[in-house]
């Protein structure tokens, strides 16, 4: 691997927002610094090797088995303890052949501008 290739994903450790990654069975694979934060009590980067699965109740659980099994998109905002978060799930792929899951959630503000284009 060369200097860039390994650095090339270097930007994702300090992004403010969630970055988790799985593969087709629903093992995480990737968390980046906010990921382990976010999902601390539930062991955080000691997540990276287990499944997704085990840390969901059965309607979340039924839920991701879809979206890794579609290759769909999910997208909806989730407010807790006043926080608001847009959580992002959409399938990665790897040479054109879909791998797992990405979601990404970031914490967005109680009013935001919305702008129509075009």
């Amino acid at each position: 691997m060369t200097k860039k290739d390994s650095q090339s994903h270097q930007w994702v450790d300090e992004f403010p927002g969630a970055v988790t990654v799985c593969d087709m069975d629903g093992k995480v694979l990737e968390m980046n610094n906010r990921s382990a934060e976010t999902f601390a009590k539930y062991g955080g980067a000691e997540l990276i090797g287990k499944n997704l699965r085990d840390c969901h109740p059965p309607v979340a659980r039924a839920k991701l088995d879809g979206l890794l099994a579609s290759g769909e998109v999910n997208a909806y905002t989730v407010e807790k303890n006043g926080i608001r978060k847009l959580i992002y799930q959409a399938p990665w792929y790897k040479d054109g052949e879909r791998m797992g899951m990405v979601e990404i959630s970031l914490e967005i503000p109680g009013e935001m501008n919305h702008f129509k284009r075009g």
